[in-house]
C-alpha cells in the first residue's frame, strides 16, 4: 500500500482574528439596536485631528486604542472605550476585555480533569498570554503539580528566523517532557506545531500529549487531525459590552473605576485532549473502549466485560481515578461529541442523538438540560453565533 502524500501548506494564517472580527460584530449588534450611525474609520486619530473640538465628527469611539488616539479623543471631548488589552493606557482608559486569568484557569482545570499530572506551557511575553500562563500555573500548583514553561516568539511565520526559533523553542521544551503530559499552547499555530512534532517523535495525541491551544480560531482548530481543543472567548460579547459602556459614557455617566472583564464563553473539547491520562492499565483499557464505542448501546457491564474485570471492581477504579461512575463517563463522552456536532451545524438533532449514542433526540435533550442547563437547540444557536463572528 503506497504511503500517503505529504503536502506542505504555506499561507498567511494570522488574519482575520476573532479578537478583531468578533468585537466588530458585537459592537454592530448593539449599534443597530440603538439606531446608531456606525462608521468604520481605521484612522480615527487623524480624523479627530482634522476637526476643531467643537465640531468633533463622532459622539463616541470604540477602538484598539493607543496613546495618540487617547490624546486626540480627550482633546475633542469624545468618549473612548478601549478593547486593546495590553494597551499602554489600559489602566487609564475605560475598557472591556476578556478575563484572561479565568481563561488560563479554565485550561488548567480541563487538563487536570483529564487525569494529567505533568504539564507544560508555551506562551509569548504578550500581556494577555502572561496572565493566562500565570493563572494556569497557579491552578496547577494548587493541585500539587509542577509546570514547565517555554517562551516562543509571536507570529512565527513572519520570517524564516522566527519560524526556526519557534521550532527550536518547542523542541527544547519537549526534550524535558515526561509522558503523559498536558500542554497549554498560547495560540493555535503553536498547538499545531506541537501536534506535528509529537507525530514526528511517535508520541500520541491525546494519549501521550494532550493539547489545549489558542482562542478557538476554527480554521486552525478543526483541521487537520488531531482537531484542537480551544477556549471560546466570546469576543462578540466584548464588542457588545464595549458599545453599551460607550452608550453610558455618551450619556454623561462617569467611567467605571476598573476595566470590565468578561469570562470565557466555554472550552471547546476536540480530539487533542479528548482522552485521559491514567497509569492504571485496567482504566486505560476501559476508557479506550468507551471512546471507541460510546455511540453504541453500552453500559457499565459492557465496559467491564471489555476490560476483563467484574463491574463492581471497575466501578471502584472509576471512583478512585475519575471520581465518577462508569455511566457518568459514558454520558460525558456522548455530551462532548454531541457538542462538537452541534457546533458544526451539519446534522439534525435526531441524527446527532443517534450518532453519538443517545438514541433519541428527547434523551439528548434531557441530558443536556440536566448536565449543561441548556437545550441542544439553544446550544447550537449559541455556537453558531460564535462561529459567525
Amino acid at each position: 500500500m503506497p504511503k500517503p502524500r505529504r503536502v506542505a501548506v504555506m499561507l498567511d494564517l494570522d488574519w482575520p482574528y476573532k479578537r478583531h472580527a468578533g468585537i466588530f460584530v458585537g459592537f454592530q449588534q448593539y449599534a443597530q439596536k440603538q439606531g446608531w450611525d456606525s462608521i468604520v474609520d481605521e484612522y480615527v486619530e487623524d480624523t479627530l485631528a482634522s476637526r476643531p473640538s467643537r465640531s468633533a465628527p463622532y459622539d463616541g469611539i470604540v477602538a484598539r486604542a493607543d496613546a495618540g488616539l487617547a490624546r486626540r479623543a480627550a482633546a475633542a471631548q469624545v468618549p473612548l472605550v478601549n478593547v486593546l488589552f495590553g494597551s499602554p493606557l489600559q489602566k487609564e482608559l475605560p475598557g472591556v476585555y476578556p478575563d484572561f486569568r479565568a481563561i488560563g484557569r479554565l485550561r488548567a482545570e480541563h487538563l487536570l480533569s483529564r487525569g494529567f499530572r505533568r504539564f507544560a506551557v508555551l506562551t509569548s511575553e504578550q500581556p494577555a498570554q502572561a496572565l493566562e500562563k500565570e493563572a494556569f500555573c497557579q491552578a496547577i500548583a494548587e493541585a500539587g503539580h509542577a509546570c514547565g514553561v517555554g517562551t516562543v516568539p509571536l507570529a512565527p511565520a513572519s520570517s524564516l528566523s522566527r519560524w526556526r526559533k519557534t521550532e527550536r523553542a518547542i523542541a527544547d521544551l519537549m526534550a524535558d517532557w515526561r509522558l503523559p503530559i498536558g500542554v497549554f499552547a498560547g495560540v493555535e499555530q503553536w498547538g499545531r506545531m506541537v501536534a506535528q512534532m509529537c507525530r514526528a517523535r511517535g508520541w500520541r495525541v491525546p494519549e501521550d500529549v494532550a493539547i489545549v491551544a489558542g482562542h478557538n480560531e476554527e480554521a486552525l482548530c478543526e483541521r487537520p487531525h488531531p482537531t484542537l481543543t480551544s477556549v471560546e472567548v466570546g469576543y462578540e460579547r466584548i464588542g457588545y459590552e464595549a458599545a453599551r459602556l460607550l452608550d453610558r459614557l455618551m450619556d454623561g455617566e462617569a467611567p467605571p473605576a476598573a476595566p470590565i472583564l468578561l469570562p470565557p464563553r466555554d472550552l471547546v473539547v476536540r480530539e487533542s485532549s479528548d482522552g485521559f491520562a491514567v497509569e492504571d492499565p485496567l482504566m486505560a483499557s476501559a476508557l479506550r473502549f468507551i471512546a471507541a464505542n460510546s455511540h453504541k448501546t453500552i453500559g457499565p457491564a459492557e465496559v467491564a466485560a471489555a476490560a476483563g474485570v467484574e463491574t463492581r471492581t471497575l466501578q471502584r477504579r472509576f471512583r478512585k481515578h475519575l471520581d465518577r461512575p462508569i455511566a457518568a463517563e459514558i454520558r460525558r463522552v456522548r455530551i462532548e461529541r454531541a457538542q462538537r456536532e452541534l457546533a458544526l451545524g451539519r446534522r439534525s438533532l435526531k441524527e446527532i442523538a443517534r450518532q453519538v449514542g443517545f438514541g433519541e433526540a428527547m434523551r439528548m435533550y434531557e441530558v443536556f438540560r440536566r448536565e449543561l442547563g441548556v437545550a441542544p437547540s439553544r446550544y447550537r444557536r449559541q455556537r453558531q453565533t460564535v462561529r459567525s463572528t
